[in-house]
């Protein structure tokens, strides 16, 4: 493709992160946004030169009256399926915000309308886009370290994400906020689908703080493959933790070993006459005024592929996958049991 008209559907914060990435390249033009609080959606156009007869309420209308060849869908995580779904039937490729989605059944249907319109899809699952990682990842598969064989990955959120950040936290999880990235990223160094899980969950933290949904999740994956990993995900890291994020990860291959602390490099600590912080240069952060984190590089990725017709790096495969295991650890923790993961 020699140049892209991308539409952005969810114009929250998230969504004028694509529309700005998307925006600084000259082979993309952003025709057209859509959020059902038309207040966002006309500043985000306004701030990128859409037209004002370019922005929706309604995501059908923009898909049926905008020139639009590929839509960026910015929704929350259990919104996904109408959009991707009307999205995929009107010849649009996909970027869409991991989950996948939240239900088996939004799963399957649109897996099946993106196969059925023989459209492109990607999910955003940017952790392998992280450089520790990404240099963690292509050192075993040179095989430095052996066959992958045991891991430990925490990736969890400080308080202030589902109480203040969210507005709608309570329906949905850490699991699928933040579990989607550590079972991607999982799944990809073991190069393997979970057979089985077991998974126990805390909740009254954050339902204390008006917000009902479970405080943490504690998860062991077994690999087809024989290998075992055990996830953390929870939103109750105090807040004053120096990054929104702790994340830990720890790979044991046969013949040796990965050790990540990617919370915060510990590389730049700024001082003032009140705290000391360690500024985020790894996740959200601009550099010369251009967005410059890993989490960024994914969306430059979808972008770049669809202009280059070369293979995404996440597969619709990828993203159903674990999204469907995600639900078997949902459902290991309600029923106190282990559950097979169903494909």
């Amino acid at each position: 493709m020699e140049r892209i008209d991308v539409a952005i559907i969810g114009a929250g914060t998230w969504g004028a992160t694509h529309a700005s990435i998307l925006g600084e390249y000259d082979a993309v033009r952003l025709t057209g946004v859509c959020d059902v609080d038309r207040s966002k959606a006309e500043a985000l156009a306004a701030k990128h030169g859409i037209p004002a007869e370019h922005v929706y309420t309604d995501h059908r209308a923009m898909l049926r009256d905008c020139p639009i060849d590929a839509v960026s869908i910015v929704t929350p995580d259990f919104l996904h399926r109408d959009a991707a779904i009307d999205s995929a039937n009107a010849g649009k490729h996909l970027l869409i915000e991991k989950p996948l989605a939240t239900t088996r059944r939004d799963v399957e249907d649109i897996m099946e309308a993106v196969a059925r319109n023989g459209v492109r899809m990607m999910v955003d699952l940017h952790n392998r886009f992280n450089p520790p990682f990404a240099v963690a990842k292509a050192s075993l598969d040179a095989g430095e370290i052996g066959n992958p064989y045991s891991a430990y990955f925490r990736l969890n959120d400080v308080r202030w994400v589902a109480t203040d950040m969210l507005r709608w936290a309570a329906e949905s999880s850490i699991l699928w906020f933040l579990g989607t990235h550590s079972l991607d990223t999982l799944r990809w160094f073991f190069d393997d689908e979970v057979e089985q899980v077991h998974s126990v969950s805390r909740k009254g933290i954050l339902s204390g703080r008006g917000v009902d949904t479970e405080d943490i999740f504690q998860t062991i994956l077994e690999f087809r493959k024989g290998g075992i990993a055990t996830m953390e995900n929870g939103w109750i890291t105090p807040d004053s933790h120096p990054c929104v994020n702790d994340i830990k990860f720890n790979l044991t291959g046969t013949r040796g070993m990965f050790s990540i602390d990617a919370s915060n490099s510990q590389l730049i600590t700024k001082f003032t006459d009140t705290k000391s912080e360690n500024p985020d240069i790894l996740v959200n952060h601009f550099i010369h005024g251009r967005a410059a984190g890993f989490a960024y590089q994914s969306i430059r990725h979808f972008i770049e592929r669809l202009l280059d017709n070369k293979p995404f790096l996440i597969t619709p495969a990828d993203a159903a996958n674990t999204s469907l295991s995600i639900l078997a650890i949902l459902e290991s923790a309600r029923t106190h049991r282990i559950v097979k993961v169903q494909y």
